[in-house]
């Protein structure tokens, strides 16, 4: 038996199945963000599959009126909130504590509830395609599908009123969406109050704000963004869902609502959003590319302040969504202004990267070429939208395939792309093991290819007058050529996520091992075994310089060149052996079944209020009601720790 094993006990019920139901470990908890939020992403994937075969020629006949709509609602939600934002949330949870030597967040099972809500959250949204209904005013075109079970929204990810008031959408398929984005942001809400006291009180001794690594720094950023941002989309949620279910007028112009007030509420929070989307990507990139390029990163604090200034004008924008609502040219001309203002932090940004990597022993792994494709598409989709900005061209551009091409510039090329660079990067930190290199650089030349086949091409469409949002078009346009090229874009994309499914089901079991640090890294994340213990660190660290751990291993010669010290395998190996020995017995609070009990209950709350108008649609309000409570109540007698007999003398806490 180790002396690991002998000195830390391990809190009951923290292996199989019935561990990762209960656990509060932060490590844990990353996992299971990540792998829901990439089971979303193949149901995502598989909408927009259905969107372009649809789309591959003139007058498609794949899918219908109601199902193309469905589709595209679907697509937009999923990878929105329920791909990207909590793929986003698996970084932050898993390597926040790390980066900071700290052994877990500031609120272990609050960050367990967070999780669980967006599980149910994302369950509930999704078994609309299990029991939604839908349907059409008297006489409209898809009269047809009124009552039909088993459908899914259809009023668009972005869920403009008054197509969401119940006159234009009957059913239950728009409430499903509503209610299951407040519980989605209720979950956000809960993470970022967490994550910024993490890192404001658990920060190891010495590590100012300005030694923070980058990734941390965007984290910070982004989770007062959602603090900020989210309430917003909240109170719009609430008034659609009060409109919908109650009879409210909020947004019915006839009796002195404003559907334009549903446009500036929702763009309030989706400007933000966006950078919500983006910045950790920016954060993971700031990591890799120091790291392959064998160089400090080229101005770190005008990288952090530029963050903290995207953060800041990211609320100052939003009506550049709404140039051709009818708002006023004061505002346009201020709008305008304000979204070329934002694009200067953007660009001190890439030009930091860019001088990252210039003069550099740039090293072309996995990490690095996507690292590179994020810096690359995303100054494509940067360029692109500040075309928005010139409010005559946003009225020509803004219902066009042009508009569909510079988002996913941005998004997919940007925050996807700096996803699958951190993924690949942390793979031997989260499985100890090495991917196939191999099987990575396919990976990325095929999502490169397929990304560009897909997405560069919509500029085309958009200036030739393909309409976004429209299910067919006709064959005099002129427009089936470009459109089975992003077909086939649309599938070699396909082909390259399936490559990443098996090498990391291959690699994460019979990868070489990776060892403490694999690339020479410069983080406290890679101070620690590979997989990290259940307590992190051992012992707290004492950190002494930004990029402490590439200090620890280098000095540098008259030159200012950087040289490995001799003591540097030595330092490694011990730290490897320290890791797993700790000299101290450590405690971490106990694992508990209430989070996923209140998550559970939260979900039956949104059924009972789909169905309130039915006597089972009230006991199951009743029920989610008072298993909420009882949780809670539960939850506040539960010890935080371990029972006071097992302690020892001398204990770590």
């Amino acid at each position: 038996m180790t002396a690991a094993t002998t000195i830390f006990r391990r809190p009951k019920t923290t292996s199989g199945f019935w561990g990762w139901v209960t656990t509060i470990d932060h490590k844990k908890i990353g996992i299971m963000y990540g792998y829901t939020a990439f089971f979303f992403l193949i149901m995502g994937g598989l909408e927009a599959l259905l969107l372009r075969l649809q789309l591959a020629g003139p007058e498609g006949q794949i899918l219908s009126q109601a199902e193309y709509n469905a589709m595209f609602t679907m697509h937009g939600t999923t990878m929105v909130f329920l791909v990207v934002m909590p793929m986003s949330a698996a970084f932050m949870n898993y390597l926040l504590p790390l980066m900071i030597g700290a052994r877990d967040v500031a609120f272990p099972r609050l960050n367990a509830l967070s999780f669980w809500i967006f599980l149910f959250g994302g369950i509930f949204l999704y078994s609309t395609f299990l029991f939604g209904t839908t349907g059409a005013p008297e006489g409209g075109f898809l009269a047809e599908e009124a009552s039909r079970l088993g459908s899914a929204p259809n009023g668009g990810w972005f869920g403009y009123a008054p197509n969401t008031e119940p006159q234009f959408s009957p059913g239950t398929v728009l409430d499903y969406w509503s209610i299951g984005l407040q519980i989605i942001g209720l979950a956000s809400l809960m993470s970022s109050v967490n994550l910024i006291t993490t890192i404001f009180n658990l920060r190891a001794k010495g590590m100012r704000l300005l030694r923070m690594p980058v990734f941390a720094w965007m984290s910070l950023v982004v989770n007062f963004l959602l603090m900020f941002s989210i309430p917003i989309i909240a109170v719009a949620l609430f008034m659609i869902t009060f409109d919908r279910q109650f009879g409210s007028q909020f947004f019915q112009t006839a009796n002195g609502g404003d559907p334009i007030l549903w446009q500036h509420l929702f763009w309030l929070f989706g400007h933000p959003e966006v950078y919500i989307l983006i910045l950790p990507a920016m954060g993971i990139v700031s990591e890799v590319l120091p790291v392959f390029s064998r160089k400090p990163l080229f101005g770190y604090a005008a990288v952090v302040f530029a963050g903290a200034a995207i953060g800041f004008l990211g609320f100052g924008v939003w009506a550049h969504h709404m140039f051709s609502s009818g708002i006023s040219p004061v505002a346009q001309a201020a709008f305008g202004l304000s979204t070329m203002t934002i694009a200067i932090p953007t660009g001190i940004k890439i030009f930091n990267w860019l001088g990252t990597m210039w003069m550099g022993r740039l090293q072309f792994t996995t990490p690095m070429l996507f690292a590179i494709g994020f810096v690359a598409m995303f100054t494509i989709g940067g360029l692109s939208g500040v075309t928005h900005s010139i409010v005559p061209s946003d009225w020509q551009q803004t219902d066009t395939y042009y508009i569909v091409a510079h988002f996913h510039y941005v998004l997919f090329g940007g925050a996807i792309f700096g996803i699958f660079a951190g993924l690949y990067y942390w793979f031997p930190k989260l499985t100890g093991r090495m991917y196939s290199e191999r099987l990575g650089k396919w990976h990325f030349w095929l999502m490169f290819l397929g990304f560009n086949l897909t997405f560069a091409p919509m500029h085309w469409l958009g200036l030739q007058g393909m309409v976004r949002r429209t299910w067919q078009y006709a064959a005099d346009m002129n427009l089936g050529p470009w459109n089975m090229a992003v077909t086939i874009g649309a599938f070699i994309i396909a082909g390259s996520i399936l490559i990443f499914m098996w090498n990391w089901t291959v690699s994460r079991r019979r990868g070489a091992e990776a060892g403490i640090d694999p690339w020479d890294a410069r983080t406290l994340e890679w101070t620690i075994p590979s997989p990290p213990p259940e307590y992190n660190f051992a012992e707290i660290p004492t950190v002494t310089s930004l990029d402490d751990f590439w200090h620890r291993k280098y000095s540098e010669d008259e030159e200012g060149r950087a040289v490995r010290r001799e003591e540097a395998g030595t330092l490694v190996a011990d730290l490897e052996y320290r890791g797993n020995n700790p000299e101290k017995p450590i405690h971490l609070p106990s694992p508990s079944y209430f989070p996923i009990l209140i998550g559970i209950s939260i979900m039956l709350i949104g059924y009972g209020i789909v169905y309130n108008s039915f006597a089972w649609g009230i006991a199951l309000l009743a029920a989610g009601v008072l298993g909420t409570a009882t949780s809670f109540i539960g939850w506040a007698q539960e010890p935080a720790e371990e029972p006071a007999e097992e302690e020892t003398d001398g204990e770590e806490h």
